[in-house]
């Protein structure tokens, strides 16, 4: 007889008598056991250790998943919320902008100008009929598409992935500028359902356009059914890929892909196709791929083509730069305050941009062409009211600007690790665009013609 008269636990409870409390415990057991899940190591048949948990040692857990309980158990240390920045004293202020400097220290401060153009958008540039709003965004594209030819990423063969793709603008002109080139398709990435959309218009018989309405983190590129049967190289795309999103593409391009095809080496090598000049150094490395260094002969992403945006949207649990961070002795906390400090580099330009909206809005085409992180930008709160006293405008866009620097040189060094040319270059005046800055990057090692300085 146990403790306390209880002869037996109560039918269908757990078998364990709780000497604390002088009774049987009353959890429900699994079906076929004597004990629940708490009081398992109990059973002499169930050969699974159960461990006290390390956080708090007052429940226990199956040995063989204590990293997964570590990740959901209510003891864990949670997320510290996030102060705003008018809540710092001066002292931490002043703190924080000498870390920064510190860490920026051997960054160029100015970037190097690749404005650009294309012939394939000269008609839609002279067009009378296009507004401000529009011609200024024609005026981006044509930029990212010359600075895509100089890159040698124009060209048959290939796969090109526009991410956060709207209504798909970037990818028609890219259509255009490649007139009867072979073989050539297209993958359109966003999340959300688009009016409007242009890419239709421009379906061809050996063309392919494809949209694909799914989160960036939850695209899998080695499951979309193109790739996976013509495993045509990849040029990675996108005009104003706002924060997160940038270093959601990045992952999507250069681990999951890269890292999985390399994986299926033993594969046979993708067909080869007959081309321009441009694209004879790459029909000369599907040649190499056939041997046994394919991963350092070739990789599947050839470019990267981004227009960057939206600092202040960037998240530290998907940066790609917390390495390069935690090198110059940062962690989130900085990059937290950093990221929202950004939008210093746009104060003074508010009345600006949110007149210059309202005009363009009285038009139904050129509302059409407002992207989203211009409407954004209204929005932004720049703490200069909280901050009187401290800094002048001046020194808020200039820090500003070195926040943004510094998260974007993360990205760079993200990819130079992984075997890549890349580049931060101002692809068009700030008058046509606040957020003017071209993120480019080409494999180190491809048969690729790199860019002449």
């Amino acid at each position: 007889m146990a403790a306390g008269g209880l002869r037996a636990p109560v039918p269908g409870r757990c078998g364990y008598f709780v000497e604390r409390k002088k009774r049987f415990c009353r959890m429900i057991p699994a079906q076929g056991r004597r004990f629940c899940g708490e009081h398992g190591h109990q059973e002499e048949e169930n050969d699974r250790k159960r461990i006290p948990c390390p956080l708090d040692p007052k429940h226990t857990v199956y040995e063989d998943q204590l990293q997964k309980h570590l990740k959901k158990c209510n003891s864990r240390e949670k997320p510290k919320p996030q102060l705003p920045i008018s809540s710092l004293s001066k002292e931490e202020l002043e703190d924080l902008i000498k870390k920064l400097k510190k860490a920026s220290n051997g960054i160029k401060p100015i970037l190097k100008d690749q404005m650009l153009s294309h012939q394939a958008l000269q008609e839609a540039l002279n067009d009378p009929k296009n507004g401000e709003s529009a011609f200024k965004h024609l005026k981006q594209q044509a930029s990212i598409l010359g600075n895509m030819e100089k890159l040698h990423l124009l060209g048959p063969g290939r796969c090109f992935i526009e991410f956060g793709a709207g209504r798909g603008k970037l990818s028609h002109w890219v259509d255009i500028a490649l007139q009867d080139a072979e073989n050539v398709h297209f993958l359109l990435v966003e999340r959300a359902t688009t009016r409007f959309k242009v890419d239709g218009k421009h379906r061809k018989r050996d063309y392919i356009f494809e949209r694909l309405q799914v989160d960036i983190q939850h695209l899998c590129l080695n499951k979309v059914p193109i790739l996976e049967k013509e495993k045509l190289p990849v040029v990675g795309i996108g005009k104003h890929l706002c924060g997160a999103a940038t270093d959601l593409a990045l992952r999507c391009l250069v681990e999951s892909y890269s890292t999985q095809y390399d994986e299926r080496n033993e594969e046979p090598s993708p067909k080869r196709f007959k081309s321009d000049k441009t694209d004879i150094a790459f029909n000369n490395s599907a040649d190499e791929r056939s041997g046994k260094n394919v991963s350092e002969n070739w990789k599947p992403v050839t470019g990267i083509v981004i227009a960057l945006c939206c600092h202040h949207r960037c998240q530290w649990k998907h940066y790609v730069g917390q390495e390069f961070f935690r090198t110059v002795g940062l962690g989130p906390v900085e990059f937290n305050y950093f990221q929202r400090m950004t939008s210093w580099a746009t104060c003074g330009m508010r009345e600006t941009i949110t007149e210059a909206s309202t005009i363009d809005a009285k038009s139904k085409d050129q509302s059409n062409d407002i992207e989203e992180h211009d409407q954004v930008h209204n929005r932004i709160e720049c703490s200069s009211d909280s901050l009187q006293g401290l800094l002048t405008v001046e020194e808020r866009k200039q820090i500003g600007r070195l926040c943004k620097l510094l998260i974007d040189q993360g990205r760079i060094k993200y990819l130079q690790q992984r075997g890549y040319n890349a580049a931060l270059q101002y692809y068009t005046d700030s008058s046509v665009s606040l957020e003017n800055v071209l993120l480019t990057a080409v494999p180190s090692q491809s048969s690729v013609p790199q860019p002449t300085a």
